[in-house]
């Protein structure tokens, strides 16, 4: 069920403020003192960590379309590298990209690309949504586990417990690379598959929306920006379906199962 609301949008400051912050704070990597090698290894390994193994892989192919099955450890494990990704707890972005698929590229999709390029990448995050969805009907699965309910709960506490370990480790450094310029980088690569794969990129299927297949999304975020294939086959857990579609992602499931840590693996039937 959908609840209309007042067609002017009001800025939702509380995420307004807090993208402010976090952008601010990337800033600070300019300044030649906060520089080191080893920082920028450090931003790059929690960028796969929390953008790869977190956002792409545990929030999206395993979670919300349950394209593979991990063992329940595991399956936590990918969740918490989701939530140091603060693009909200786990159950608020399942919700979230469930109710994406359901109404995509309509008036209720939480990030619809016909309202433009700006609202789908960050401006549905700023403002107040004109239509607030019940997200509950979309996460009966998981809202219940007290796991994903202490994720929800706590993502801000335990980002700010990776910034202290980050602080511990190498000094500001580490915790301006380390956080602020991964959060930021990590955001605008997951917020890409909202805006640019919808906008750039060629169409492989009639999948009913205005999502594309755009490469250069593909290598930033791990395979996801193969949108079109995805919308058109959504319980599939490879997203890149000629040879040359390169899909991290899929490679890596491929790795866990060959381990023995994937099973019911999910494939588009082309």
């Amino acid at each position: 069920m959908t609840i209309a609301t007042p067609t002017k949008l009001t800025i939702n400051w509380v995420n307004t403020l807090f993208f402010i912050g976090l952008h601010f704070g990337a800033l600070f990597a300019l300044l030649p003192s906060n520089f080191s090698w080893q920082a920028v290894g450090v931003a790059v390994f929690l960028y796969w960590v929390t953008g790869g193994l977190g956002v792409t892989l545990g929030f999206h192919r395993l979670v919300t379309h349950r394209s593979f099955q991990t063992p329940k450890w595991l399956e936590y494990f990918l969740v918490f590298c989701g939530t140091l990704a603060c693009q909200g707890g786990p159950i608020e972005w399942v919700g979230t990209h469930r109710a994406h698929h359901l109404y995509s590229d309509t008036e209720p999709d939480p990030h619809d690309s016909n309202k433009g390029f700006w609202w789908s990448h960050i401006g549905w995050l700023i403002y107040r949504r004109p239509i607030e969805l019940d997200l509950a009907r979309f996460t009966k699965d998981i809202a219940g586990d007290p796991v994903y309910q202490f994720l929800e709960k706590n993502m801000i506490f335990i980002q700010i417990a990776l910034g202290v370990v980050l602080l511990l480790l190498g000094g500001w450094s580490f915790v301006v690379w380390g956080i602020f310029v991964r959060v930021v980088f990590v955001y605008h690569c997951t917020w890409l598959v909202n805006s640019a794969t919808h906008k750039f990129g060629y169409r492989s299927h009639e999948s009913g929306d205005r999502s594309t297949n755009c490469w250069w999304v593909a290598l930033l975020v791990f395979g996801e920006g193969w949108h079109n294939n995805h919308h058109a086959f959504q319980y599939s857990a490879r997203h890149g379906l000629e040879w040359w579609e390169v899909d991290l992602t899929w490679m890596t499931i491929c790795l866990l199962q060959a381990l023995g840590l994937a099973k019911n693996v999910k494939l588009a039937e082309k």
